[in-house]
């Protein structure tokens, strides 16, 4: 192990200069912290720090409750000028938030407050555009067709709020908002869909399902780019890909268990349990439990609310013994899976699998 008289040697010595050194330290430092409560191979997560940054989110939830209470009760009392409120309230808010984030999330570091004050921005820019840009007694009678020029500006403003604060929260939301905007210019250009099962099936006439698997693979590979750049999961880059995971895998898992469990017979249920398998090892190649666990809560979701049937129960029984089977055994399989890969796949790009300490 190197320490810091060591690093102090290499700097006199001239092979690393102070600033390298410093990275160096840093980087250990970074690492001790991020990964010291960890076993080896677990995957770091954090939502906040201590309950004081929950009795902070307390507080700003409810400072976002009394100022829609404003905004609501300045439209009640003058439904004329209802664009004219939106867009001033809007801009009002959007200096408090700034200003909050700049003090919690670049001064303080919070990750709570950093996640609450990401989605209150997200909704203060969609609904502050929307006033500005749509048309507001088109979009009252159920025509959306002004709502992506808002929405994508709204988007916009959010990936510049994430470029300043590099809240890996707001990633997500991004990614989002691009789906939501997607599946407007989509409707608008094709029609609304008629049902759920139109927005998602394959087998439906609409755009809607591929674009949803075209933009869920898109979002994978935003994920996995962050992910490779930080192999060890200790900077916000890995957090970034955590976020971008989460909505990755329900997107790409949405379109392919809906149109199976839309078919009749065995086989369907078959595939779709062998879809999810496949998911599953690509989650532990990854190292990306995230991926996994969305993908089959979502497929947990679908199975216990829009579909019913003998075939839906057992695949929820299979996948709950499955989750608990890789939950104790995830580091020996990915160990064996990563043993078996071809020579073009950038092992040392994933997160490291203890091999060793595996075998032993």
């Amino acid at each position: 192990m190197i320490d810091k008289d060591d690093l102090r040697a290499s700097v006199s010595a001239g092979i690393v200069t102070e600033a390298q050194a410093a990275a160096l330290m840093s980087l250990a430092h970074s690492r001790s912290g991020a990964r010291e409560n960890l076993a080896p191979g677990d995957e770091p997560f954090e939502l906040f720090k201590g309950f004081n940054e929950i009795f902070i989110v307390v507080g700003v939830v409810i400072l976002a409750f009394g100022w829609i209470g404003i905004v609501t009760f300045g439209i009640a009392n003058d439904p004329l000028g209802v664009r004219q409120t939106l867009i001033t309230s809007s801009l009002a808010a959007v200096v408090v938030l700034w200003l909050l984030s700049e003090y919690f999330i670049r001064r303080r570091r919070m990750v709570a407050p950093a996640i609450a004050l990401a989605i209150l921005f997200a909704i203060n820019a969609a609904y502050g555009l929307a006033g500005a840009f749509s048309e507001i007694l088109m979009v009252a009678q159920g025509d959306n067709s002004s709502l992506p020029l808002p929405f994508a500006l709204a988007t916009i403003a959010l990936f510049i709020y994430w470029f300043r604060f590099r809240v890996p929260f707001a990633l997500a939301l991004i990614a989002l908002a691009a789906f939501g905007v997607a599946l407007l210019i989509a409707g608008n250009s094709s029609g609304s869909p008629q049902s759920i099962e139109e927005l998602f099936l394959l087998s439906a006439g609409g755009p809607f399902a591929w674009i949803t698997l075209a933009l869920g693979l898109v979002v994978f590979a935003i994920a996995m780019m962050f992910d490779m750049s930080d192999p060890h999961r200790v900077t916000r880059r890995a957090a970034n890909g955590f976020w971008l995971h989460v909505v990755a895998a329900p997107a790409l898992v949405n379109t392919l268990a809906l149109t199976l469990l839309d078919r009749e017979g065995s086989w369907a249920d078959t595939t779709l349990i062998g879809v999810l398998m496949l998911f599953a090892l690509v989650a532990i190649i990854i190292d990306r439990r995230s991926f996994l666990i969305a993908a089959i809560g979502y497929t947990v979701i679908l199975t216990t609310t829009i579909f019913e049937g003998d075939g839906a129960v057992y695949t929820v029984f299979f996948l709950g013994v499955l989750l608990l089977f890789l939950g104790a055994r995830w580091e020996a399989i990915r160990a064996r899976l990563l043993a078996l890969m071809p020579g073009f796949i950038p092992l040392h790009r994933l997160p490291p699998s203890h091999v060793t300490k595996v075998f032993q």
